[in-house]
């Protein structure tokens, strides 16, 4: 799938997605990279949350799709940390009790928690033995044995059979390279679309690292990709791109956005025939919709996987688990397609073979974490939906920052399924409101519990951080929440604040 963080369990993610407002329904190729990247499992619900009406067990956090080569639970606390990134959540899931202060508050542009969409690396498996060479050649005697004895017995079987009649029929001359696929088959669309992905490996300066998946965003060589991916090549690490047809080039991060998992790297010397791959509308995809997932899952590169869209609005927050990783959020295509570590990063098309969402985190069922042992697809996959992904490339790639809408409160990461509660305190003991803050000029206090931003049902803390950032700074959006037993609303312009720290 994409790339996967490896490490402990995330903490989970609101089980129930937010309700959607009605919406429209909808090169160079390279070779195969020499490590896995981690795809994120999303990490098992705990057992003492219950899961909200309409939830499915596990869907909560979700583990990035890289392949790790080698790889923190979450922090609880009654309120956010005030700087940003936020401090990780502790278990049970999102960190119960913290909250989202100026720089990592919900609705703030912050995040925080381990396990979900970026997993880490896995160390490639370890070459062969030389001792092995002795099995293998006796293997292959016997095999070159057997296939004399084989074939003598084949053809006297075979002229012993010519007169009997024969009801095969051989194909024409026509080659299987001559064949010509509809527009619209999954092998047209595969074919289109594949020598426009690559196969990404990042390293870090101490060797470690993985193998994860990215697309061709423009002309000028710029590849779009999870952060988790080339998380390990950030501070002077090597990072490559391999195209389909072998060709690899060094590559440099030109901007990453830990909160949306998203990064943007370019090719150095990049050729002068690269092919963009088409972007959707990911606001028009409807639930059913045939889907194509491009990766490179547990190394086996140019892997084409399908499924359909399984769910959308699905509220996800992933990390790879570790002790220094922050949460990523965000309002998630889920699709059934198979997505493993490696995948991350990778294209998610439409049958017409436009990227609607970028692969990033799966549900896994391994309560160990990719550490002990990677989990493959079970068929809960998720993906970052392609118009907030543009949006977050562009800034990335004119300013090297990214940006994020906030509404300028610290909201608790506690999954009560009742709404996202304003706390009582933020960050440091600094205020839960912050003053002059779109919050306060709409009249929000701590204590409110935020029920809805506009058409969309709040449940949580995180499932309020991932809607919010589907915005833009100075989107106007309504607000409803309750006060006293009392429901209200309010509008709010969503203010901004600029990279992840």
């Amino acid at each position: 799938m994409s790339t996967e963080n490896e490490g402990n369990e995330v903490p989970q993610a609101p089980s129930a997605p937010p309700v959607p407002v009605a919406s429209p329904a909808t090169s160079p190729q390279g070779s195969t990279p020499g490590g896995n990247e981690p795809t994120a499992p999303l990490p098992p619900v705990p057992q003492d949350v219950p899961a909200t009406a309409g939830s499915q067990p596990g869907q909560a956090t979700t583990p990035h799709a890289a392949t790790p080569h080698a790889s923190g639970p979450a922090a609880s606390g009654p309120a956010p940390d005030g700087s940003w990134p936020p401090p990780p959540p502790a278990n049970p899931p999102y960190g119960e009790g913290a909250a989202y202060g100026d720089g990592g508050a919900a609705g703030m542009g912050g995040a925080g928690g381990a396990g979900g969409w970026g997993a880490s690396y896995q160390q490639p498996a370890p070459k062969p033995r030389s001792g092995r060479g002795g099995l293998v050649a006796a293997v292959l005697v016997a095999a070159l044995v057997a296939g004399g004895l084989g074939g003598g017995l084949g053809y006297t079987l075979a002229k012993d059979n010519d007169n009997n009649g024969s009801t095969t029929v051989s194909a024409s001359d026509g080659s299987a390279a001559q064949v010509k696929r509809a527009p619209g088959t999954i092998a047209n669309v595969a074919a289109r679309a594949l020598p426009s992905t690559v196969t990404i490996e990042a390293e870090s300066t101490n060797g470690e690292g993985g193998t994860g998946t990215g697309f061709v965003f423009d002309t000028q060589g710029h590849i779009v990709t999870n952060n988790h991916v080339v998380a390990d090549a950030l501070d002077g690490g090597k990072l490559t791109a391999t195209f389909p047809n072998g060709r690899k080039y060094d590559a440099e991060v030109v901007g990453h956005a830990q909160g949306y998992d998203v990064a943007v790297i370019k090719l150095k010397n990049p050729p002068t025939d690269l092919k963009p791959l088409a972007l959707g509308d990911s606001d028009k995809v409807a639930v059913g919709d045939e889907t194509i997932a491009i990766g490179a899952p547990f190394g086996l590169s140019n892997t084409v996987t399908t499924g359909i869209i399984s769910a959308k609005n699905r509220p996800v927050a992933s990390s790879d688990g570790s002790s220094s990783s922050k949460a990523s959020y965000m309002s998630a295509l889920q699709t059934d397609a198979s997505i493993n570590p490696g995948n991350s990063g990778g294209p998610l098309l439409n049958a017409s073979g436009a990227v609607i969402g970028i692969n990033s985190a799966i549900q896994s069922t391994n309560s160990g974490g990719f550490g002990s042992g990677q989990s493959g697809s079970i068929g809960l996959g998720f993906a970052i939906p392609i118009n907030q992904a543009k949006y977050v490339a562009q800034q990335l790639i004119k300013t090297g920052k990214p940006v994020y809408a906030k509404i300028g409160a610290s909201v608790s990461l506690e999954d009560s399924a009742g709404g996202a509660k304003i706390t009582d305190q933020g960050a440091a003991g600094s205020a839960a409101v912050e003053s002059g803050g779109p919050a306060d000029k709409a009249g929000l206090k701590p204590g409110d519990v935020i029920t809805k931003l506009d058409d969309m049902v709040i449940d949580s803390g995180p499932t309020l951080i991932g809607e919010i950032w589907t915005h833009k700074p100075g989107d106007k959006v309504t607000i409803t929440y309750k006060r006293g037993g009392q429901e209200h609303t309010t509008e709010l312009t969503l203010g901004s604040r600029i990279g992840d720290n």
